[in-house]
């Protein structure tokens, strides 16, 4: 993780995501060692809400109307990453309307079994082009992909109940 915020230029949130920083990341002194906690203090933060009117962690700015290209204008600057952490609604989002260059998914070795979808069971098709994978000491999987538009699929069997 310190190594993916050392990679920010700024942050990306959705408003309850940016809440749940703040409330924690935003209250806590500086530990003196943490990247992360650096990153989010001397970086700028970028909150996409309609509703949220006074921010309360220092050096945010709240896009709203036109997010969509807020986000493109951001996104134009030269620099490293603009990153978004969590914040589901706002990738799903932006994952619609082709605001993602790349994205990080890290899969943990447990079974949930309900909770929020990151991509629901409705909406278009995508297809992603593996750009990096490895697996840390604990089992965690860390897939980085970048978009690659609408996947191609094999034309269907002559019996779709067949297992061959």
């Amino acid at each position: 993780m310190d190594e993916i915020f050392q990679r920010a230029d700024a942050f990306l949130f959705g408003r309850r995501t940016y809440e749940i920083f703040a409330g924690s990341w935003g209250t806590w002194d500086d530990p003196g060692d943490s990247p992360i906690w650096t990153a989010l203090h001397t970086l700028p933060k970028y909150v996409a809400s309609n509703t949220l009117t006074e921010p309360p962690w220092a050096d945010t700015t709240v896009l709203s109307g036109d997010v969509a290209t807020a986000i493109r204008e951001l996104k134009a600057k030269p620099g490293r990453d603009l990153q978004v952490q969590g914040s589901g609604v706002l990738i799903r989002w932006m994952l619609d309307i082709d605001l993602v260059d790349e994205m990080t998914l890290f899969t943990f070795p447990v079974v949930i079994g309900r909770g929020i979808r990151l991509f629901p069971d409705s909406g278009p098709d995508m297809a992603l082009g593996l750009v990096n994978s490895r697996t840390t000491t604990g089992g965690i999987t860390i897939q980085t992909y970048r978009p690659h538009g609408r996947p191609e699929y094999a034309p269907p069997t002559a019996d779709p109940n067949r297992i061959t």
